[in-house]
C-alpha cells in the first residue's frame, strides 16, 4: 500500500490554508486548518503543554459512503509540531481518510509518536493505516489488509497493551453496522499483524458522526486494560480482555437503550468506571467489580 501513497513534506508548510494557528499550542480551541467540517484536531500533551496535532484534510466526495453522515471524507493527513515544522501526506484519488479526527499514540514506546487512522479505498474498504515522521517526511509505516470490497468500513475501538507484551494493540471492530468482528492487531515491521478477534459486536450507529462507544477499563485489577465495546446491538456492553495469553469475555451487562456515546465519568482517569449516554437520555456506569462511580 505504501507505493501508492502520494507524500508531500512541508517544513514548515507555506499554505496558509493548512498552517496551524500558533495560539493552538497555547489550548485556544481551534477548527483543523483546511480540516473536515466534522473534523477536530488530535493533540499529544506532556507536562501540561502541547507538542503535536494532527488532523484531516482536503475535504472531498469522491468516496460516497456517507457512513459518518455526510458523503465528505478526507483527502489528506496533517500533522504539525510545536517548533514549526508541519507535515502533510496526500492520498490518491482512490483512497480516502473515512475518519473525523486521527489518533496520536507512541505504539511501540521508542518516544516517537504514530498517528493512527481509518483508510478507505474506492474498490475494497475500510483499513487501519499507521503514519509517522521519519527522516523529515510523513510516511505510511504499516497497514492492515483492507475489507475487501467497497463501502465496508471499519471503526477503532481503543489502543492500549490489552495483551501484556510491550507494545500497544488497536483494537476496531469490521463491519459494524453488518455483523462486527473486534480485531486486535499490533505492528511488527510494515504490518498490522492480527493477535485475536471476537465476533458479534458494534462501535457504530450507521450515519452517526460518533464514533467513541467503547471504553478501556482495569476489570480486575492489574497492571494492564481491558476493553468495554457494545454489542453487536448496541444494547448490551461486553467487557472483553487477554488471560493467559488468550482474548476472553469477561462480562456483559445489558441495557435499557442503545449506547449512544462514551462520555467521561470522575472516575475515568483511574479507568475503574465508564461512563456511556444512552438513546434514552440516561446515564450508564459501567464500573469494575468492587468499584463505583465517584
Amino acid at each position: 500500500m505504501a507505493g501508492t501513497l502520494l507524500y508531500l513534506s512541508l517544513l514548515p508548510s507555506t499554505s496558509a490554508e493548512t498552517r496551524f494557528p500558533e495560539d493552538a499550542w497555547n489550548g485556544v480551541p481551534v477548527f483543523p486548518p483546511g480540516g473536515l467540517p466534522d473534523g477536530e484536531v488530535a493533540f499529544v500533551e506532556k507536562d501540561g503543554a502541547r507538542h503535536m496535532a494532527a488532523w484531516y484534510g482536503a475535504p472531498t466526495a469522491r468516496y460516497r459512503h456517507g457512513i459518518l453522515g455526510d458523503a465528505i471524507e478526507a483527502g489528506t493527513l496533517h500533522v504539525a509540531l510545536r517548533d514549526g515544522r508541519q507535515f502533510s501526506l496526500t492520498l490518491p484519488q482512490s483512497e480516502v481518510f473515512e475518519d473525523r479526527t486521527p489518533r496520536l499514540i507512541d505504539l511501540d514506546g521508542d518516544g516517537q509518536f504514530e498517528i493512527v487512522t481509518i483508510r478507505s479505498l474506492k474498490t475494497a474498504g475500510g483499513s487501519v493505516a499507521v503514519f509517522g515522521i521519519r527522516d523529515g517526511n510523513l510516511v505510511e509505516l504499516a497497514s492492515t489488509v483492507p475489507i475487501g470490497r467497497s463501502n465496508r468500513w471499519l471503526n477503532i475501538a481503543g489502543i492500549a497493551d490489552y495483551a501484556g507484551r510491550g507494545t500497544s494493540q488497536i483494537a476496531y471492530v469490521e463491519t459494524p453496522h453488518i455483523g462486527g468482528t473486534l480485531y486486535f492487531v499490533e505492528k511488527r515491521g510494515s504490518k498490522l499483524v492480527p493477535v485475536a478477534s471476537m465476533r458479534g459486536f458494534s462501535n457504530h450507529e450507521i450515519g452517526s458522526r460518533e464514533q467513541n462507544l467503547s471504553a478501556d477499563i482495569f476489570w480486575s485489577g492489574g497492571e494492564r486494560p481491558d476493553l468495554a465495546v457494545p454489542s453487536d446491538s448496541l444494547r448490551t456492553l461486553r467487557v472483553v480482555g487477554f488471560r493467559d495469553g488468550d482474548l476472553q469475555e469477561l462480562d456483559q451487562k445489558a441495557l435499557p437503550a442503545k449506547v449512544v456515546t462514551r462520555s467521561m465519568s470522575p472516575a475515568e482517569k483511574h479507568k475503574t468506571c465508564a461512563r456511556f449516554q444512552l438513546e434514552n437520555g440516561d446515564q450508564f456506569n459501567l464500573c469494575a467489580p468492587g468499584h463505583t462511580p465517584d
